[in-house]
């Protein structure tokens, strides 16, 4: 008689990632799904094939290992349009997006479905971490008899408060300015946004990518709310990895790179300490021509050391064939007048290298609260520069409130051309100014509680293991 075959037991927790399809939302996912990888947990990041592409092709702070250590799992939509981005649209939203974020919405479902049922076989529990500006993946796992949901805010939960409640008692309380949603992003979105759920909390609780150190007021705020409603909020960040680098060695000293390295850090190794000015503006919105002629005036003029990452936003596909550079004869006379001061960089640029790096003494950025983690993480005081979507408030609040930065661009004028005096003005301030030192002073401190955050024993640490421990129970 033959033997009976055995039985093999379910894997316990099946964790399935689903980003919202924007680069700033793509990185903060691929961050936690490897932070919960590393934890022994099976993690599954599940993005349309382009956005799979794009989030490996730009991972930073993670070696080749841990990348590999997740499960990569395609989810198929129909063909969208793919329109370049507008450098001259009144707003500075990317509208050119809006048929990929349309697609991802209405077809994603279908495949993410056929991924969770094939997981729920073969595991105890299947455990949905979706950005929580889409609603569709936590229906999806509210359709197992296994399964559950978790959202993940990619913005930080101070906006997050303003832009549900302008009159929120908290954002009262700081006096500063809440710009109404029409004035920064586009009625498509919005419309989306709202059938969304409109930043809603489906499932079980939500992952905040801040930290006490940053928002605590805020975070306990929506702590206690959601609370009322039987969910848990875990505050998590920053989940970008904190870099310890040393400028005297070719590379980072912890956390080899999956990439060969940038030649700017070459660069950047021979600089002196907090000498070099960082600019970039993101990944979804193109500056236009008129400013960027200023940003290199001001920049040859005021003889500062700098790296600019000089690059339109992100099509659809950034894999798709975008043709000569529209500032290439700009930049030839420009790169020229600035040699041996200043790199441009006309495409992707390792910012959490060039960030975490002593040599790095500031940061002039749209106030992406992606980008605002990573420099703050690392003390590096905000030359605000906001456009769109959260980064009004983001702006105010970290120069505002958290006195960390100055802002170099008010909001007020952000379709207007800010002349390259004007942004000389702004960097002297940031560089010699007793504002300026205040600022730096205050970046710097802030960084020692972020880091103390997500150390052993911090905070953010407490919260991941408590979520974790959930999830796995």
């Amino acid at each position: 008689m033959a033997p009976a075959a055995m039985e093999v037991a379910p894997a316990p927790v099946a964790v399935v990632a689903v980003p919202f399809p924007a680069q700033g939302h793509l990185n903060q996912m691929l961050h936690l799904s490897l932070l919960l990888a590393s934890r022994g947990l099976d993690v599954h990041y599940a993005a349309p094939a382009p956005h799979v592409r794009q989030a490996r092709a730009r991972v930073q702070g993670w070696d080749a290992r841990a990348v590999r250590s997740l499960h990569f799992a395609t989810l198929d939509i129909p063909p969208y349009a793919t329109p370049p981005p507008d450098p001259d649209s009144p707003v500075a939203f990317p509208g050119h997006l809006q048929p990929l974020f349309d697609a991802f919405c209405d077809h994603a479902g279908a495949p993410l479905r056929r991924l969770l049922e094939e997981l729920a076989a073969s595991h105890h529990r299947v455990v949905v971490v979706h950005d929580n500006l889409v609603a569709f993946p936590a229906s999806e796992a509210s359709r197992l008899p296994n399964g559950d949901a978790y959202a993940l805010q990619c913005v930080g939960q101070s906006f997050g408060a303003g832009f549900k409640n302008p009159s929120h008692r908290l954002v009262r309380a700081l006096g500063l300015p809440v710009p109404s949603p029409e004035s920064f992003l586009t009625e498509e979105f919005m419309e989306l946004v709202a059938r969304q759920g409109g930043l809603s909390v489906p499932g079980a609780g939500l992952l905040l990518n801040s930290c006490r150190a940053l928002e605590g007021e805020f975070i306990d705020a929506q702590a206690e709310t959601l609370s009322l409603d039987g969910k848990k909020l875990f505050s998590i960040g920053p989940l970008n990895p904190v870099l310890e680098l040393d400028v005297t060695t070719p590379a980072p000293s912890v956390q080899p790179q999956p990439q060969p390295r940038h030649e700017c850090m070459d660069w950047l190794d021979k600089q002196p300490t907090s000498s070099v000015l960082y600019l970039c503006f993101g990944t979804m919105t193109s500056l236009p021509g008129k400013q960027i002629e200023e940003l290199a005036g001001a920049l040859q003029s005021c003889e500062h050391r700098f790296i600019w990452v000089l690059r339109d936003a992100d099509r659809a596909d950034i894999f798709a064939e975008a043709g000569e550079s529209r500032h290439a004869k700009l930049m030839s006379e420009f790169t020229r007048r600035t040699e041996g001061r200043g790199l441009v960089i006309t495409g992707w640029a390792p910012q959490l290298e060039i960030l975490a790096h002593g040599a790095t003494a500031a940061f002039v950025s749209h106030c992406g609260w992606n980008s605002l983690l990573e420099g703050l993480s690392h003390g590096k005081p905000i030359l605000a520069w906001p456009m769109h979507s959260d980064q009004p408030w983001n702006a105010g609040y970290v120069c505002g409130h958290l006195k960390a930065g100055i802002v170099m661009r008010p909001w007020e004028k952000s379709r207007e051309t800010l002349p390259a005096k004007e942004i000389q003005e702004v960097i002297k301030r940031a560089i010699d100014s007793d504002e300026g030192i205040a600022a730096q002073s205050a970046a710097k401190a802030l960084a020692e509680d972020v880091r103390a955050a997500v150390a052993n024993g911090g905070s953010s640490w407490a919260d991941m293991e408590e979520f974790v421990g959930r999830i796995t129970k």
